[in-house]
């Protein structure tokens, strides 16, 4: 059943994330359907294309559906569970051909320690803007500057109550492991610096990366984030520290010179 409620709430909380951080783009919401969910109507079924493609539309204000047939990505698609995968890679060696590892030991390694869904358990992926949502989303993904996902996620700390948050990444499928996988089944949230796939294959920037974490921790983490927008954001922003650094600097570098 549809929350009326908690959708309109949730688009409201997207534009005030979007707001106190100044993100360029929509925070991304992801839902996993599982075998008998319902096909999302107005959702784009795409087709020969990777999950961190499908974040990227949706950052952009797209609603997409991604299925076991229209994902092209293999590792993303084992990932879900929409397929096994390959040998070429379950062996390593296609990590070696991308010239990501120099030795095949350590690209089955990455594999098979990779967390995974279990075969068949989700039948599609649904994912939209959340300013625009229309069902409430189990994950949500955000891609954006470093500096500005920090404040989520110190935010996310406040929330939990000061514990460190951890992150786990093989530094290999960023978005659909670490950003969506990871916080939906361990119910946290997950960071980590993006990887080779998703930056040659999206718009994701030089400077930007992309963090998950579980839907249900969005209320706690804005709330969290309109607090530090008072007072720790500004005025880590003004660089004040920074200008008086300089300041000093200068004002040594006049005191040796009058002293010549």
């Amino acid at each position: 059943m549809i929350n009326a409620n908690a959708i309109t709430d949730a688009r409201d909380m997207a534009g005030r994330v979007t707001k106190i951080l100044g993100l360029q783009a929509d925070l991304v919401g992801v839902r996993l359907l599982g075998p008998d969910a319902e096909t999302p109507a107005g959702a784009t079924r795409l087709t020969q294309h990777r999950y961190c493609q499908a974040i990227m539309l949706a950052r952009r204000g797209q609603h997409v559906m991604l299925d076991g047939e229209g994902i092209a990505c293999p590792a993303a698609a084992a990932a879900f569970g929409f397929r096994p995968l390959p040998e070429g890679l379950r062996s390593g060696k296609g990590l070696v051909g991308f010239g990501i590892v120099a030795d095949e030991a350590v690209g089955r390694r990455m594999f098979e320690t990779m967390p995974a869904l279990r075969p068949g358990s989700v039948r599609a992926l649904h994912l939209f803007p959340l300013s625009q949502a229309t069902h409430m989303p189990d994950v949500i993904v955000v891609e954006d500057e470093v500096e500005k996902l920090m404040w989520i996620n110190l935010a996310y700390l406040n929330a939990t109550g000061g514990e460190r948050v951890r992150s786990s990444t093989a530094v290999l499928q960023a978005t659909c492991v670490d950003s969506t996988i990871i916080p939906f089944v361990e119910n946290r949230l997950n960071f980590g610096y993006g990887c080779y796939g998703c930056r040659d294959a999206t718009d994701l920037a030089q400077t930007e990366t992309a963090i998950g974490f579980p839907a249900a921790m969005l209320p706690a983490v804005v709330s969290c984030l309109e607090y530090l927008g008072q007072k720790a954001i500004p005025a880590s922003r003004s660089k004040k520290a920074l200008a008086a650094l300089a300041k000093r600097a200068g004002e040594h570098s006049g005191d040796s010179l009058e002293g010549r």
